[in-house]
């Protein structure tokens, strides 16, 4: 996001209406700052009866009044949670407003470690998740060391337990999942961006009070009564924001957000919508990314482009590269960018290894001892590879009324 207005909250003219390009500097200076820091890292695990095989590419925005400004992004990837080898967790975290570095990754760690701790995590992972998501908001509120009154993060989160996949998302980022339907892989979104332009969630921050304006609305150059804004990916220049009654604040594009206290009196919370499916062979892959993936490409054209590469990495690259194009097409900046990629392959033989079993909707680990790696990229981009052992389509909502940036947890290689 990189600012508390959400994505798109500086308004620079598009190029196709002839703005100056001058200002983003030469584009050798652009490709320098876009492929700088790039590493990669992989390792092996084992888990039920698929096999993994994903990367993670984080890579900070391109701000040309700011050229040092750090990743508000981050990510976290935990594999054998609870020491179950068939339990894990992969996260993105794209935090916005003054300290929203902090709060990213404040949330990345804290959540993560909220739901590796709960005993009812595999029994009833959507309660698990909405304790997780409530006990994180309140402590973030309560940590001194961080002022969220202004800033907070998204939050989309991916937790594979056995066969079934659960998303949680708060937040504009996006989960979706490959589907394959014939000679077809058809993308199918795993969450739904949170913000005015849905209807349901406009008419609810405006029951908790929130006026639901873009900001040429708020400064009277648009007639505020026209509540329609058209498409979310059409629109992007000016999009609806939240604002309280009678100030200018806090003008936000999303409306559910970890963090952003003085945003929750009009509506903005930290629930979680949740969805679960359970995964079969006709699930390629899934991808998990921050919105500036999403801004300007399509659920479809990021399914497609990630079903024409074989690594994983490559369609990081691909999609990362594509992004940022589009950007600075449309932009005279260009917004943090962070995607995993997670490829699902049936085990033609699933004997040996790990196993597992279910009991009473728990999953049995029969894993030796694992070990912890922490990897952090450098300032600018990072790679995390992981090739790793490991099932219609049948999603339910649960919506409860209630650089630094990355970590990775992966068990030690196994023979």
């Amino acid at each position: 996001m990189g600012c508390v207005h959400g994505k798109c909250c500086c308004r620079y003219p598009r190029s196709s209406d002839g703005d100056n390009r001058e200002d983003l500097g030469t584009y050798a200076q652009v490709q320098t700052h876009i492929l700088a820091g790039r590493s990669v890292e992989s390792a092996q695990v084992l888990s039920h009866n698929f096999k993994l095989e994903y990367s993670v590419l984080t890579q900070r925005g391109f701000y040309p009044e700011s050229p040092e400004k750090e990743n508000q992004d981050s990510y976290c990837i935990k594999t054998q949670i609870q020491g179950n080898p068939n339990v894990h967790f992969f996260g993105v975290f794209d935090g916005h407003g003054q300290f929203g570095t902090e709060c990213s990754l404040f949330v990345r760690d804290r959540l993560v470690e909220i739901l590796s701790n709960d005993p009812t995590l595999l029994d009833d992972p959507v309660k698990a998740y909405n304790t997780a998501f409530t006990r994180t908001n309140e402590e973030l509120h309560n940590n001194s060391d961080i002022d969220d009154s202004m800033s907070g993060t998204t939050a989309i989160t991916a937790l594979l337990v056995g066969d079934m996949l659960c998303v949680a998302n708060v937040g504009d980022s996006r989960a979706v999942l490959a589907v394959k339907e014939g000679n077809r892989v058809v993308a199918k979104d795993l969450s739904s961006d949170q913000t005015p332009f849905r209807k349901d969630e406009c008419q609810r921050v405006k029951g908790c009070g929130a006026r639901v304006l873009s900001v040429d609305q708020v400064e009277g150059l648009k007639d505020p009564d026209i509540q329609s804004w058209g498409d979310e990916e059409a629109e992007g220049g000016d999009p609806p924001r939240l604002w309280v009654q009678n100030g200018m604040y806090p003008g936000t594009a999303f409306t559910r957000s970890v963090g952003d206290s003085t945003a929750e009196s009009i509506g903005v919370v930290a629930v979680p919508e949740v969805s679960t499916v359970h995964l079969t062979a006709h699930h390629p892959f899934f991808v998990v990314a921050s919105d500036g993936v999403f801004e300007f490409l399509s659920s479809q054209t990021v399914v497609d482009m990630v079903n024409r590469c074989a690594d994983p990495r490559d369609a990081s690259s691909a999609i990362a590269g594509e992004s940022y194009k589009l950007w600075l097409d449309h932009e005279n900046r260009t917004d943090d960018i962070t995607i995993i990629i997670v490829h699902i392959k049936a085990l033609s033989n699933s004997g040996g290894g790990a196993t597992a079993k279910r009991s009473g909707g728990r999953t049995t680990n029969t894993q030796k001892e694992t070990s912890e790696i922490f990897f952090t990229p450098s300032a600018s981009e990072g790679y995390w590879s992981v090739r790793s052992d490991s099932s219609e389509v049948s999603c339910c909502q649960a919506v409860s009324s209630l650089d630094q940036s990355s970590k990775v947890v992966v068990p030690s290689s196994l023979d």
